[in-house]
C-alpha cells in the first residue's frame, strides 16, 4: 500500500499557500498590502511602461486629473491598478528575491 501522507502534507502547505495569498477584502479595489510597501520604497526600481490605449477612454485624461484631485503619482496610479486586475486574474507577483539578489523581473 503506497504512502500518501507525504503528498497530504504537500496539498496541505499548497492550500495554505493559496490562503494566504487569495484573502478576500470587502473592497475588490483594495490595493494589495504588499504592492504598498514596493510603492511606497523610495528605492524601488522603476521603468517606463508604454502601451497603446483607445483615446476615447481618456485614461492619460483620467489619470492627470485623478493625480491631480489625490496628489497619487501617475505611475503608481497604473500600478496599482494592473496590480489588482493581474492578482484577481491568478497573477501574483514573485516578490522573493532570489539567493542573492533582487526580486524576479519578467
Amino acid at each position: 500500500m503506497p504512502q500518501h501522507s507525504h503528498h497530504a502534507r504537500l496539498l496541505r502547505e499548497i492550500a495554505d499557500a493559496l490562503d494566504t495569498e487569495l484573502q478576500p477584502t470587502d473592497d475588490a479595489l483594495t490595493p494589495h498590502p504588499d504592492t504598498l510597501d514596493v510603492i511606497s520604497n523610495r528605492h524601488t526600481k522603476r521603468r517606463q511602461l508604454n502601451y497603446a490605449v483607445p483615446e476615447v477612454l481618456q485614461l492619460q485624461r483620467r489619470i492627470r486629473r485623478y493625480s491631480a484631485d489625490h496628489g497619487t503619482p501617475h505611475g503608481d496610479i497604473v500600478t496599482v491598478a494592473l496590480d489588482i486586475w493581474l492578482r484577481t486574474k491568478g497573477y501574483p507577483p514573485n516578490l522573493t528575491p532570489p539567493k542573492g539578489g533582487r526580486a524576479t523581473r519578467q
